[in-house]
């Protein structure tokens, strides 16, 4: 089984996967895409690592993220966020690294077996960014969840808390 969750900032999302992880009596290996730019997303990233069980599995892969999932070794995938990821991607200065990391993910997509869970954030419903980076962000994001919605067995959106299920069981 494969889930997409999106939803906007303090959706509620990475709340949902981590229910749905330790919903499951089997292990789970979190895969951690942030990096702590700042004081503030230090703040963040530790409030996530206090709240999330101790006998996970974590993996912090700021880039290589298809790598990262085919390391993965237990039945239960979590990838928290797959937005920040793109942000690392971007940022970047190594041409070419977007794309290529895109491909492994979708490269290694088939391969997965058990459930993996995808965390990403919808920015799609907000204002149009007014500089080119925040456009091209809103762009990449937008076309990596177009690509991955097909190949996922459901799509949940999180609104306030709530989950809604767009696609699948």
């Amino acid at each position: 089984m494969k889930l997409l969750v999106l939803g906007g900032v303090r959706s509620g999302k990475s709340r949902y996967a981590e229910s749905l992880g330790r919903a499951t009596a089997d292990p789970v290996t979190l895969i951690a895409t942030a990096t702590a730019g700042d004081a503030e997303m230090a703040e963040r990233i530790a409030a996530h690592r206090a709240h999330r069980p101790p006998e996970w599995h974590v993996i912090e892969e700021p880039i290589h993220l298809g790598r990262a999932l085919a390391d993965a070794m237990t039945p239960v995938i979590i990838v928290d966020c797959l937005t920040l990821w793109l942000t690392n991607l971007l940022c970047d200065p190594h041409a070419g690294l977007l794309e290529t990391e895109i491909e492994a993910l979708f490269d290694v997509l088939p391969a997965l077996a058990g459930t993996v869970v995808f965390v990403s954030n919808e920015v799609g419903f907000g204002i149009m960014p007014t500089n080119a980076l925040a456009r091209r962000f809103a762009d990449q994001a937008g076309l990596l969840h177009q690509r991955l919605a097909p190949l996922v067995n459901r799509v949940v959106l999180m609104v306030a808390g709530v989950p809604f299920v767009i696609k699948g069981p």
